[in-house]
């Protein structure tokens, strides 16, 4: 017995070690998700390789998390997700995707000394209506999406393709998402111009709320396909794995991926409309841990361009046959400069009559799916 005793208790002893060892242990960066999974080949991934390259890079610990109940959590599931990281040591949290504002807010207002970057956002406030104060330990990260969007209307249109068509994440709400689908139609309608040739382009917020795949996307997709389009830019995060499907489904679909390079995830993947994501985080922590936070960061939101090197194609992996590495320099130059300005007002792009203003008297037509 006085054997089986000593065993049990060096056992607990060892437990008990390692219990204090992994309390012990800390994070001084971490993200949080906002919905979907953290390598999702978009958003969450890009925002969390550049937080991971940063801390390699500088000698930083890291971490995540993925807030409770997947593609339906709440705010009580990202601000519990906010604070267990808090409570494991972070200084600062990054969190993409504007979803995060409800629960950043309230963290941010009872964690003063810990740092927010929200990706995808806007300067908070107390009030969370704008009517507040502003809050100091938040900066946000803002990208001109249309300028991506723009740059792969344009080439797909230079490459040949006559019917477009664009699925949209966040069902009209989401800024990002409708400057991406305002400024994919500008681009194309730029390019049908410059060629003389008649382009249609069907749009669609239908399906797009959650930013999940779902049979309904697949059908949908299914039916434009089948229809005559060509090609569908995806624009919502694991939507693309629907758009992907459908695309395979049929001789010849192609897709456009977005935020991130997409090519891996099939060969149907034409290029991507996309965001210095990992660059720009890794930007942000730079000038934090240089001490510019209250100078630069706090209660202010970086609007990232191409001017930033923020925005583009991957043209090094994009699959056109006649729009050349040469042309691509050429539109990025001129986006870049600003040359090229595609508007941002994206007030009401969930409407039909939106769109038949916006292309008016034009080579573009546009189809609206409610």
């Amino acid at each position: 017995m006085k054997k089986v005793l000593a065993i049990l208790l060096a056992a607990l002893m060892v437990f008990s070690m390692a219990a204090c060892n992994n309390a012990k242990k800390t994070s001084e960066l971490a993200v949080v998700t906002d919905v979907g999974q953290l390598m999702d080949g978009g958003f969450n991934q890009g925002t969390y390789e550049g937080v991971k390259a940063y801390a390699e890079a500088n000698g930083k610990t890291y971490m995540y998390q993925q807030p409770a109940n997947g593609q339906d959590a709440t705010d009580n599931d990202r601000v519990a997700a906010m604070r267990q990281c808090i409570a494991n040591g972070a200084k600062v949290i990054v969190a993409p995707g504007f979803l995060q504002a409800g629960a950043m807010t309230t963290v941010a207002m009872e964690s003063p000394d810990v740092k927010f970057i929200f990706v995808d956002g806007w300067a908070l406030d107390t009030k969370g209506d704008g009517t507040g104060d502003i809050l100091k330990n938040v900066t946000a990260i803002v990208y001109k999406e249309q300028e991506s969007g723009y740059m792969a209307g344009y080439a797909a249109v230079k490459d040949g393709y006559t019917k477009l068509g664009g699925t949209f994440g966040g069902g009209g709400s989401n800024p990002a998402c409708n400057r991406f689908a305002y400024g994919f139609v500008q681009g194309a309608k730029d390019a049908a111009e410059e060629l003389g040739v008649d382009v249609e382009i069907k749009i669609s917020f239908k399906y797009g709320s959650a930013f999940s795949a779902s049979p309904e996307l697949v059908a949908q997709m299914g039916s434009w396909y089948s229809a005559g389009t060509e090609v569908v830019f995806s624009c919502g995060g694991s939507m693309v794995q629907s758009v992907i499907q459908a695309a395979n489904e049929t001789p010849n679909g192609k897709v456009i991926g977005v935020d991130t390079d997409q090519s891996g995830l099939s060969d149907r993947v034409i290029t991507s409309a996309m965001k210095g994501l990992s660059a720009s985080v890794q930007k942000v922590l730079g000038e934090y841990y240089k001490g510019e936070w209250d100078a630069k960061l706090g209660g202010q939101a970086s609007n990232l361009g191409a001017a930033d090197d923020a925005t583009g194609l991957p043209i090094k992996t994009s699959r056109f046959t006649k729009f050349t590495e040469a042309d691509y320099d050429a539109l990025y130059q001129k986006v870049k400069s600003g040359a090229v300005t595609p508007d941002a007002n994206v007030e009401g792009c969930d409407k039909a009559d939106f769109w038949n203003k916006a292309v008016e008297g034009s080579h573009v037509t546009v189809i609206f799916e409610e």
